[in-house]
């Protein structure tokens, strides 16, 4: 509990001393609050995918790889790119790094879910990203895109879901490594000279 005169301080999830803003590719997932079921809801999916692909309308260096809209989040692929037109260094100095294009989304997004009727709609106060480092991980991180929909049951997302609100670096390191969605039951034993569970 806080007392009074204390400010809550949100911890960032966000890579220290990384440039969200240069090129590279994202995934990024975004839920919305509470994780209640709203993107079922075939016109809220509708706006929430117009509004993703205007990203790449609005904003030249952004470009969009895989996409999937799961029934209280999204996931997506974004791929930032160097956006020289007109040859100027002003462009580069003003690019919108990852955080600000995906608000952009959501803010984009809400007020026209908002304007369709759906005012309790929200999106989640924060996002989840991962910086794509090669090849291999940007396809392992597609096919876990294209697959979600038949792994709603074991999604961290789906609230009847035994992996729900796992630690997400937890159950996203068996996606990317290519393994399970659950979490190991314990860690194995560790062995040999200074063995231990790292994570």
């Amino acid at each position: 509990m806080m007392r009074e005169g204390q400010m809550h301080c949100r911890r960032s999830i966000r890579l220290r001393e990384y440039d969200y803003s240069q090129e590279g590719a994202y995934f990024v997932t975004v839920c919305t609050r509470s994780h209640i079921l709203w993107l079922g809801i075939r016109e809220i999916s509708e706006i929430v995918q117009k509004q993703w692909f205007w990203l790449a309308e609005r904003y030249g260096r952004v470009e969009l790889d895989e996409f999937i809209i799961m029934p209280n989040h999204i996931h997506g692929i974004l791929v930032l790119v160097d956006d020289r037109r007109g040859g100027s260094g002003t462009a580069l100095r003003k690019r919108k790094p990852l955080g600000r294009l995906v608000g952009a989304f959501k803010t984009t997004s809400a007020r026209s879910i908002h304007d369709s009727g759906h005012r309790s709609f929200a999106w989640q106060r924060n996002y989840y990203e991962r910086v794509i480092r090669n090849e291999d991980e940007l396809n392992r991180i597609r096919e876990y895109i294209i697959a979600n929909p038949l792994q709603w049951e074991l999604d961290r997302e789906n609230p009847d879901s035994a992996n729900y609100n796992m630690d997400y670096n937890l159950y996203m390191d068996g996606v990317y490594a290519g393994g399970s969605r659950t979490a190991p039951t314990k860690p194995a034993a560790p062995t040999g000279e200074g063995a231990g569970w790292t994570g």
